[in-house]
């Protein structure tokens, strides 16, 4: 398409892989894309926290979950781009504004798989380790933590994938540093092929992270399932 058109807004291959080859050489790309990955953990980490609390919470008692739930369902509805402007216009420029942004979009899918996990722990169980007089540590390494492990990986990728979207708009909006705002930069000078570098750059990072880091906690914490034969 780029040849037949011959137009700027259509780079080629070559004008894409010279920008993307360009932000790698200079070092520009990995210390933007630091500040990104810096902001959506720190969002996450709050998200984690919250989603873990009340998703137990709404799976263990069912007025908590009669409260939260509406909450909830109206927080999975609310596109990315309105927190991201939100958070802009309530907190301005600051790491205030990302990680909030990022943490109300990652709670609710996190909170509800969370409270889907809680509900299939195996009641049998759960008996047996009252009677077993178990702590509540020893309850949540051996019982819950197992059955909760792919509700709450599901809860992850679902969550970042959402982070990923909502952190590049709060940086485009607002900020002055992140693959956002470089993103912005490269659109505000009309140049396509620094945008798709750019995409091309973090689309590689996000996988990296996806089947590298989630995919390798996940096969180590399920080593010690059985997988069928037939």
């Amino acid at each position: 398409m780029a040849r037949r058109l011959a137009n700027p807004l259509v780079p080629d291959v070559a004008e894409v892989a010279t920008e993307l080859v360009a932000i790698f050489a200079s070092g520009i790309f990995f210390s933007h894309m630091a500040i990104t990955l810096g902001r959506v953990a720190l969002g996450f980490l709050v998200a984690f926290v919250v989603s873990l609390i009340l998703g137990i919470c709404m799976g263990r008692n069912r007025y908590a979950r009669q409260f939260f739930e509406p909450a909830i369902l109206i927080g999975l509805t609310v596109p990315g781009l309105v927190w991201a402007l939100l958070c802009v216009t309530w907190f301005g420029i600051s790491l205030t504004t990302s990680t909030l942004a990022v943490a109300l979009s990652l709670s609710p899918p996190l909170t509800l798989s969370i409270a889907q996990g809680i509900k299939t722990v195996n009641a049998d169980l759960q008996e047996i380790t009252a009677v077993y007089r178990l702590s509540i540590w020893s309850r949540l390494r051996f019982l819950f933590l197992p059955t909760l492990t792919p509700f709450l990986l599901n809860g992850i990728r679902i969550g970042l994938s959402m982070g990923w979207k909502v952190i590049v708009l709060v940086e485009i909006f607002g900020l002055s540093s992140g693959v956002g705002y470089r993103l912005n930069t490269e659109y505000s000078a009309m140049n396509v092929a620094g945008v798709l570098a750019w995409t091309i750059g973090f689309a590689g990072v996000m996988a990296l992270l996806e089947y590298g880091v989630i995919g390798g906690i996940e096969r180590y914490v399920t080593r010690w399932r059985r997988v069928a034969t037939v």
